[in-house]
């Protein structure tokens, strides 16, 4: 009986040793099949199970006779079984077992992936509750918002990947599937019981309806899932890229002990990682469009997907496996500097509280705008440094004929823009 060929890392998995190992599970199972329903002898099938084997080096010379994988695959192989060999392959066309065997390949690299993915969501939600109540600045544009915590910043996060990880999961059920329908997929020399035999026995569903092979749509999705995946950590990664800049300072990649971070200059600690992992999504999205290109085929089948998926469906999930690698070690050594957080918050005197004194400012006034207009006098002046915001509100004579001190004191009161993260926590983690 052979043995199913369990792997552990990803580049593996796609490996020459891999593929045809998984190509002669397809042919051993098909036969096994036949013999059940009495298309080939089971005594048959006990000689292929047995004997069936394959020698790279030789598949390697009788392709270059032949021009033909699979023929050069079904040969060696048949030099192991012998005479019973006129039973491999039976009624199949090469696509029954290529498009097999590249769906249970990529579902078992899905496996992989998703175990990441999921580890990637135990990191971040680690870091959502370490720093929950932790405040630090918003930002729109780029420029100084108001206030929010590096907390919710992560939550944000663990909901993303939570979307994309559901996203993959429903694109990994669609690529699950196998056909054994033959030449152009109306199972004239086949039954359709064996594609269901083989298939239930693979872990894989059949295809409700195939032509020579399975429809490319399905690759293309997969394909998509990850690049979607893959762009969602280039955002995550991107954040920390922005944070870590010198003028922010508020988070930064782990630096480890001995690291240097340019030839150059002794100071530098560079954002390697995250930008690594944006370098990957790009590669990943051009591949995802290289997918849609595959899916309009002539009539029952062209190969003018193939060459084109020898490249980018194995690229696509070592890359993203590894860039999940990649995403899990930087969120383990995230440096979070609470206090560079603090200190820009107070930037310019707290200019970002100024929306908290305009609306503690317009009922008193009796005008939205009018207040407006006197908070953003004093906002304006503190960023062209005339004072600082703070101060300029206090010594603001007409706003103190509005508000007493304690109600300026209050507007700059940092737990006002945390009073619902709890309940923001509970929407995204439960209790």
């Amino acid at each position: 009986m052979i043995k199913r060929y369990t792997l552990k890392e990803m580049g593996h998995l796609w490996s020459d040793e891999n593929k045809y190992r998984v190509w002669l599970e397809i042919e051993v199972e098909a036969a096994r099949a036949m013999a059940e329903k009495g298309i080939i002898p089971k005594k048959a099938f006990r000689t292929i199970a047995k004997k069936a084997n394959f020698d790279i080096n030789r598949i390697n010379k009788i392709e270059q006779e032949v021009n033909h994988d699979v023929i050069a695959f079904l040969t060696s192989v048949s030099e192991y079984i012998g005479e019973d060999a006129k039973y491999l392959h039976f009624g199949m066309t090469s696509s029954d077992m290529l498009d097999t065997s590249l769906s249970l390949i990529m579902k078992r690299a899905a496996e992989l992936i998703d175990e990441k993915i999921t580890i990637s969501l135990n990191e971040i939600k680690k870091l959502a509750l370490k720093y929950k109540f932790t405040p630090c600045i918003g930002r729109t544009h780029g420029v100084l918002a108001e206030p929010t915590t590096a907390g919710l910043k992560f939550a944000v996060w663990y909901t993303e990947l939570s979307r994309a990880q559901e996203r993959f999961r429903r694109a990994t059920e669609e690529i699950a599937v196998g056909m054994i329908s033959g030449a152009v997929g109306n199972f004239a020399n086949l039954d359709p019981n064996i594609e269901q035999a083989v298939c239930r026995r693979l872990k894989l569903k059949p295809a409700k309806v195939s032509t020579q092979v399975i429809q490319r749509d399905r690759h293309a999705s997969f394909l998509t899932a990850i690049a979607i995946l893959g762009s969602s950590l280039e955002k995550f990664a991107t954040e920390i890229r922005n944070l870590q800049r010198t003028e922010i300072g508020e988070m930064a990649e782990g630096f480890t002990k001995g690291q240097k971070g340019s030839s150059a200059m002794p100071h530098k600690k560079n954002p390697i990682t995250a930008e690594r992992i944006t370098g990957i999504a790009r590669m990943l999205r051009g591949y995802a469009v290289s997918a849609m290109e595959n899916i309009p085929l002539w009539h029952e089948r062209d190969i003018a997907h193939s060459s084109v998926e020898r490249v980018i469906i194995p690229d696509s999930t070592i890359l993203i496996d590894y860039g999940l690698e990649k995403f899990i070690g930087l969120l383990k050594g995230l440096v979070v500097d609470k206090k560079r957080m603090l200190e820009n918050i107070y930037f310019k005197g707290g200019v970002v509280f100024s929306q908290r004194l305009l609306l503690k400012l317009a009922a008193p006034v009796g005008s939205r705008d009018k207040a407006y207009r006197i908070v953003q006098r004093h906002a304006m002046a503190s960023q062209e440094d005339k004072g600082l915001f703070k101060d300029l509100v206090l010594s603001d004579k007409e706003i103190l004929s509005y508000l007493k001190v304690s109600e300026i004191e209050e507007c700059f009161d940092l737990t006002y823009y945390t009073k619902n993260v709890n309940k923001i926590f509970k929407r995204v983690f439960g209790k």
